[in-house]
């Protein structure tokens, strides 16, 4: 085998473990964006606030794994819900189109991450010495660490789990009929701005969630919510902007474009690739592969 066909079964592993994590992102993201009609960029210093509050509270106060990750994971779900009820329902309320909502959650992003950034400072950080063991195991000639492939099947197991919710629930069907018409949903008694608030809660957990996944694997800076939210936001409307599942194959599409586009050449590249993609749909396929 040339060495160029060495490093193939490496980049499928590496396009799997990036799918996984932007296919969690997503989920969060495209429940957002289906309910509140708005792209919520501010969900992306969610994964800042997940990784850094498993930080704080695992290594800093020393919390045992089992306390510290559901702890991080509640707090950004606190958060995402507090900064719908302060920020964005009071603009939802006024009739507040959609370009106004993006710039309000772009400032949600600056301010919660320059607080990340006082409190922690800009220094990298890592929470991979809190797991008890990540060993390395090989597939096909390829390596994956054990929280890569826990990353992996918390990706399967968040997707059926909002599939049976929206499918079997009440609560799932009260969301579908606000994606589909929020007037007509007020009219039939749902209540709209509850459910909506606790989509963004729902969403702010899988971000943390995300952000944990990312500290364990790779490491933590203050700066990384919108660099990874570019990524997902490339998949969503690849996938479909709006389509949970739809997005989950553009997650693990660009993904692959990704991992596989800077086979050749820096990675510094990575995320002008997932733009190339996202132009070439905006252009050609704008609805994306499975729209609404």
């Amino acid at each position: 085998m040339t060495p160029n066909m060495d490093i193939f079964p490496q980049l499928v592993a590496n396009s799997i473990v990036s799918g996984a994590i932007y296919a969690v992102l997503v989920l969060g993201f495209n429940l957002i964006f289906s309910t509140a009609k708005f792209i919520d960029i501010g969900y992306g210093v969610m994964v800042v606030v997940g990784g850094y509050a498993g930080f704080y509270f695992m290594k800093m106060l020393g919390l045992s794994l089992w306390v510290g990750v559901p702890l991080a994971v509640l707090l950004s779900g606190v958060l995402s819900l507090a900064v719908y009820k302060v920020v964005y329902a009071p603009l939802r309320a006024r009739k507040a189109s959609s370009s106004v909502l993006l710039i309000a959650s772009l400032g949600v992003l600056t301010f919660i991450q320059a607080i990340v950034a006082i409190l922690f400072t800009s220094q990298f950080q890592t929470l991979a010495n809190l797991l008890p063991g990540n060993p390395t195991l090989e597939f096909f000639g390829g390596t994956m660490t054990a929280i890569q492939l826990v990353t992996l099947a918390i990706a399967v197991v968040l997707s059926l789990a909002l599939f049976l919710l929206l499918r079997f629930s009440m609560f799932g069907k009260a969301l579908i009929a606000v994606s589909d018409d929020e007037e007509v949903a007020k009219m039939v008694g749902i209540n709209t701005e509850k459910n909506i608030g606790f989509v963004f809660f729902i969403a702010g957990c899988i971000g943390g969630l995300a952000g944990l996944l990312i500290g364990f694997d790779t490491g933590i800076e203050p700066t990384m919510g919108l660099l990874w939210l570019l990524s997902v936001i490339s998949a969503s409307i690849v996938g479909g902007i709006g389509n949970l599942y739809g997005g989950i194959a553009g997650a693990f599409l660009v993904a692959f474009i990704e991992n596989f586009g800077i086979w050749k050449v820096s990675g510094e590249w990575r995320l002008a690739i997932a733009f190339t993609v996202l132009l070439l749909f905006l252009i050609w396929k704008p609805k994306g592969l499975f729209p609404r």
